[in-house]
């Protein structure tokens, strides 16, 4: 029971970042050139914790076979995901709304939107809670650069996010109650995580690492990349560097 409780908190904890990043992504103005260089650093982040700590993993648990139908699953299964939210409003969920071709639609533009970015913000962040309850099932211990790399990447998330979602006329109540709400749900999915799969065996979790990876890569070349080059594509190769030496640095320290 205690892990379970290990798992949740750090699932929490990672989620809370997304509450962070709209605190200051509503309640602030921040320039878009800041929101895209710390979008480019959380990418950097998010992908060399992909690279070194899940699809690693995923082929250290179960071989080259599982890790690479996993990833290529969990990047379809987003991609998928992903493709039939856009068409209901959520295209440009992570969109601070600077340009106007890329705004997210209020409610009355488009009927339902407001759900379909919900359910947007839900699809990007359960993968990465899901790998924080897993990665205890590793000699009970959590991976706290899963965590770190998950808390630092949520920030931008969140921020820019928030942003676009206060720029189409969406009030408080709506946009914390959304992040909020993937808060709790990042609980749940680390606990998940965590106690649906710590009977299995080491192949099928390798896969299911697997998965949570391809749908990680896929939502940050889908949406955290496209954000940031936006406004800093003459830095967003350095920066993207830049965070990714910071989790590898943490994972080898």
């Amino acid at each position: 029971m205690s892990e379970v409780m290990q798992a949740g908190g750090w699932g929490l904890l990672a989620g809370s970042a997304l509450l962070l990043g709209a605190v200051f992504g509503y309640g602030m103005r921040v320039s878009q050139k800041v929101i895209a260089l710390v979008m480019a650093f959380g990418a950097g982040v998010l992908l060399s914790a992909v690279s070194f700590e899940l699809v690693g993993e995923a082929y250290e648990q179960g071989g080259l076979g599982p890790a690479v139908v996993g990833t290529l699953s969990g990047a379809a299964a987003y991609t998928a995901g992903n493709l039939w939210l856009a068409g209901r409003g959520a295209r440009h969920r992570k969109r601070s709304g600077h340009h106007t071709e890329q705004t997210q639609p209020s409610e009355a533009q488009n009927s339902g939107s407001g759900l379909a970015l919900a359910l947007g913000a839900l699809l990007d962040g359960v993968p990465e809670s899901a790998v924080i309850g897993v990665s205890l099932l590793d000699g009970g211990a959590v991976s706290l650069v899963t965590v770190a790399a998950v808390f630092i990447s949520n920030i931008p998330e969140g921020l820019s996010s928030s942003a676009g979602m206060k720029k189409s006329g969406r009030g408080k109540a709506y946009v914390f109650g959304v992040w909020g709400a993937i808060a709790v749900a990042s609980t749940v999915s680390a606990v998940l995580g965590y106690a649906v799969l710590g009977g299995f065996s080491p192949t099928v979790i390798a896969g299911v690492t697997a998965v949570a990876a391809g749908a990680i890569l896929a939502m940050i070349a889908d949406t955290m990349i496209p954000e940031a080059f936006q406004e800093a594509h003459l830095a967003i190769g350095l920066v993207t560097v830049g965070g990714f030496l910071v989790s590898f640095a943490l994972s080898h320290a």
